[in-house]
């Protein structure tokens, strides 16, 4: 069997869990077995329509001490389910919380893990499954030779097909201890959708000059749906909260569109956006870095062309 952990943040099914859902699927039918989807906690809603995107059945770890991220008991609540469903292979998504899980999960599991997973495996007779690296400028492949294995598929890789139909969810009788951590105080970023899973992102940098100019950034954003982002430097001077940072000491992002406005693209940034499919650069300087990774380039000023940008967006509406 092949078990999928959909993650659930503050009880809601992400697109991440459908992704996650839809790659296990196609999986399981590749190793000829079953799709199962686990989920943790007391406040899931509809974790029946996993079934939907390709689980089989779908099971549910109702501890309240599964409310809060922690990742010692999630590994031991999966991997116990694991043992108890018969199942070798874990998909996870490669969210900061499959990111936490992986590893963990592979030595509890005594599994081969690849973190990151970029594409289907295959398996004519070795079981090897690709993923980026050298910031995504290469593809590698990695073979699995051990019964059990531990995926994590990195956001954007494929789309959710929904081609199934709901499912009943089973309590599954796992106990799960007390954590040995405690939450001081917990924030939440808001109603925008985070930038692993955001199919549009809208960037700015320091050639903003500031965080009073960043109105017009938010403003195109929510015309188009887009999530916002940053480069480093202006999060590190506080311009811009840290979750927005994006490039290679930030997140790694892959949307279906990325706009750069400002930004000069250092090798550093472009390392965590150049998996996006169309990028699109906004930048007075000609000689800007980031022109040569653009799909589209806008030379101008961010003040003069993004105005004009959200007039043209209200007028099509």
């Amino acid at each position: 069997m092949v078990l999928v952990y959909a993650e659930s943040p503050g009880g809601q099914l992400k697109k991440a869990a459908f992704e996650a859902i839809t790659y296990g699927k196609k999986v399981a039918d590749l190793l000829g077995v079953d799709c199962a989807a686990i989920t943790l906690g007391t406040n899931v809603a509809d974790a029946g329509q996993l079934g939907k995107y390709g689980a089989s059945k779908v099971y549910n770890i109702g501890s309240a001490n599964l409310d809060g991220f922690d990742s010692q008991l999630y590994t031991k609540a999966i991997a116990d389910a694991a043992g108890q469903l018969g199942a070798t292979t874990v998909i996870l998504s490669h969210t900061s919380t499959g990111k936490s899980l992986c590893g963990r999960l592979a030595v509890r599991m005594d599994a081969g893990s690849v973190s990151g997973a970029s594409g289907l495996p295959t398996n004519d007779g070795s079981f090897k499954v690709t993923k980026g690296v050298f910031s995504g400028k290469a593809v590698a492949t990695y073979e699995i030779n051990t019964e059990n294995k531990v995926i994590s598929l990195m956001g954007n890789a494929l789309k959710p097909e929904d081609t199934g139909a709901e499912v009943g969810v089973d309590a599954l009788g796992i106990e799960v201890g007390a954590s040995a951590l405690t939450t001081a105080q917990s924030k939440q970023s808001g109603e925008m959708v985070p930038l692993p899973e955001a199919e549009l992102v809208v960037s700015a940098g320091r050639g903003l000059k500031g965080p009073e100019n960043w109105g017009m950034i938010e403003e195109l954003a929510g015309i188009l749906g887009a999530t916002t982002a940053c480069s480093r430097p202006v999060a590190d001077t506080g311009w811009r909260p840290h979750h927005e940072h994006v490039g290679q000491t930030g997140v790694a992002i892959r949307p279906n569109l990325y706009i750069a406005i400002a930004i000069s693209g250092a090798i550093q940034h472009l390392a965590g956006v150049n998996s996006s499919k169309v990028i699109v650069v906004i930048n007075k300087d000609p000689e800007a870095p980031f022109f040569k990774a653009a799909d589209y380039g806008v030379v101008g000023d961010a003040f003069e062309v993004v105005p004009r940008l959200i007039e043209a967006f209200k007028s099509s509406t």
